[in-house]
């Protein structure tokens, strides 16, 4: 997620609906999973999370009240964060490596498909509910399966992405260095007192 642009205000709606949505997705499942330390981690962050998710629907609801443009920025938003949010869950269940492994040994309780699944499902009625379209020409229930059918993700976008080439990814780490780097005095200082403590102590 820290690969692409935050644009406008609707971004961190966006992000915090979808994004944090897409998380607890992935995360509330782990709760009860067979690693017990991650387990019990992870129902805090799931607590959090939510507020993020919260936070973000109110948002882009109180957007979708509001003037023409904001409606327009809100509709931006889904448009950009839709499919990154879908791509969270991973590979596809047939080109996931470790998902099957994960999956016998009880960490993972669900697949990638399945929790992806349960993303778009959530999601649409809540974005009707509000006046906002899923940006996805393909996206219609079937009620044979009692789901949503959606569009194919873009995996090149998503692979491209994990390998380090995202729209921000060049600038991301620029700021990050840039960080490392100013910050250098702060950690030389750090040393040197360190070091006539030790003398001090000697």
């Amino acid at each position: 997620m820290f690969n692409y642009p935050t644009l406008t205000w609707a971004d961190i709606g966006a992000i915090g609906w979808l994004v944090d949505g897409a998380a607890i997705m992935n995360q509330v499942p782990l709760c009860r999973c067979s690693y017990g330390p991650y387990a019990r981690a992870m129902v805090r962050v799931c607590k959090e999370e939510s507020f993020h998710q919260r936070q973000g629907y109110t948002i882009m609801m109180e957007l979708m009240k509001g003037t023409k443009e904001q409606k327009a920025m809100a509709q931006d938003a889904l448009n950009r964060w839709w499919w990154p949010s879908l791509m969270m869950f991973g590979p596809s269940d047939k080109d996931s490596k470790h998902s099957a492994q994960s999956m016998r040994w009880k960490i993972k309780r669900f697949s990638n498909d399945e929790l992806r699944q349960r993303m778009v499902d959530m999601t649409v009625p809540q974005a009707e509910l509000i006046g906002l379209k899923i940006p996805d020409d393909e996206l219609k229930w079937n009620e044979e399966k009692g789901g949503y059918d959606f569009g194919e993700i873009n995996w090149d976008e998503f692979y491209q992405v994990i390998a380090g080439n995202g729209p921000c990814n060049k600038e991301r780490l620029e700021v990050r260095n840039k960080a490392h780097n100013d910050g250098a005095w702060v950690r030389e200082a750090a040393i040197t007192y360190a070091n006539k403590q030790k003398v001090q102590r000697a």
